[in-house]
């Protein structure tokens, strides 16, 4: 169980390398799944100029718009303020601190691959978030 952050939420940082795909589709799943009982960022080593089309076009199939989300380059300051940092092919680009959970989910690119190849790679996911979902969740 992670520590929790000064909101007194758990708070999870989503790291691919170009922030238009996986950790986008995490974070959004995480959003939809949990709502406001986690904070969620997403980051990429070397951010996109834009979110991949074909992951839009999968995630709008479960009823989730990320159209208006932006890549963002990842900071130290945002693994800082996360209690767990999961990456997804970031390799060793993402700063390591102590008393912080890392988890590696190895999963393909979606990148340059069209909706039909980016929809197992997307329910993969969803898989593993709503495992985590329930890893964040206190037990009563």
């Amino acid at each position: 169980m992670p520590d929790r952050s000064l909101s007194g939420k758990p708070s999870v940082l989503f790291v691919c390398v170009h922030n238009a795909g996986r950790s986008q589709m995490a974070a959004a799943y995480l959003t939809h799944l949990a709502g406001d009982e986690v904070e969620v960022r997403s980051a990429g080593s070397a951010p996109a100029d834009q979110i991949n089309p074909a992951v839009v076009e999968a995630m709008a199939e479960e009823d989730i718009d990320i159209s208006a989300e932006i890549p963002k380059v990842l900071t130290t300051d945002a693994v800082q303020a996360s209690d767990v940092v999961i990456t997804m092919g970031c390799g060793d680009t993402c700063p390591v601190f102590p008393g912080k959970r890392y988890l590696d989910w190895a999963l393909d690119d979606p990148a340059g691959q069209g909706v039909d190849a980016v929809r197992p790679i997307r329910d993969e996911i969803r898989k593993r978030v709503e495992n985590l979902v329930s890893e964040l969740r206190p037990q009563e």
